[in-house]
């Protein structure tokens, strides 16, 4: 994927032993939720859409960029303007008759509950809540935005060895389009359960990511071991470019029709009635 070599070099590794680098990793991929409420970015993903699915599927843009409101709100473009995505029904409620058999439908978004924090200010342990982010193409985008399919929802005991979702590398500092980041290599163990199984941030054997230190997104991941067993593409991953974090976004910009909110730069006539 383009961009790994010279556009974002490689820093000093993370300060700290390599248990703290670790669980500091760890902690920032589950701090997604509590980070930001609103994100403006450009996505491109590999391989895409199009390419492993039917063959009169219509042609996957290259690159989009995105609007995302926590909770739910998603507007999405194509790099000339056109609109690919644009969510409705963000205002919906639910009244004294709303009623469901689980307890799941109640539970509250994951702003509204509150995390254990390690020292760091960073999440190590996340409480139950309505978790999920918006979704396109595959379950790899929703994924990029909340990684915690990396870390999961807590830390493991000690005593069992690769009981992690995952294996880490050595941990490096790196700027990613500007904005600093986590860089390790990343190998799956047995526990590794993806939101998508069929589009997971890393593959079997090992996968370059990047993790944003502002945002807790995973801004890049690189599958470094693609078609070594000839069963999977070359080039397989995404890259995340974060524009703007916690803009404030009008509902105006995520519903398929306009609100017909009043311009006042435009003059507005009056008419008078005759006499």
């Amino acid at each position: 994927m383009a961009g790994w070599d010279t556009s974002n070099p490689r820093g000093r590794r993370a300060p700290g032993d390599p248990a703290e680098q670790s669980a500091a990793f760890r902690n920032l991929c589950r701090s997604s939720p509590w980070k930001w409420h609103s994100l403006r970015f450009e996505y491109l993903d590999r391989p895409l859409a199009a390419e492993t699915g039917p063959a009169e599927t219509a042609p996957a843009p290259d690159l989009v960029r995105a609007w995302l409101r926590r909770p739910g709100a998603l507007r999405l473009e194509t790099a000339d303007g056109l609109v690919l995505q644009s969510t409705t029904g963000i205002n919906d409620s639910r009244d004294v008759f709303y009623v469901r058999s689980t307890r799941k439908t109640w539970l509250l978004p994951p702003q509204l509950v509150t995390p254990v924090y390690d020292d760091r200010g960073l999440v190590r342990r996340r409480p139950e809540a309505a978790y999920g982010e918006p979704g396109f193409g595959n379950g790899r985008f929703a994924a990029a935005l909340d990684p915690v399919e990396l870390a999961g929802n807590a830390p493991v005991p000690l005593e069992f060895p690769n009981s992690n979702a995952v294996e880490l590398g050595p941990i490096t500092e790196v700027i990613h389009e500007g904005r600093p980041a986590l860089e390790a290599t990343v190998t799956p163990n047995p526990g590794y359960r993806p939101s998508d199984p069929g589009a997971p941030l890393c593959r079997p054997g090992r996968t370059l990511v990047r993790i944003d230190a502002g945002t807790g997104v995973c801004v890049a991941s690189h599958w470094l071991d693609g078609g070594r067993e000839g069963n999977g593409p070359e080039e397989y991953g995404h890259w995340l470019r974060i524009l703007a974090v916690d803009e404030y976004m009008l509902d105006d910009l995520f519903l398929a029709e306009s609100m017909n909110l009043t311009d006042v730069r435009r003059h507005i006539s009056w008419e008078l009635p005759a006499g």
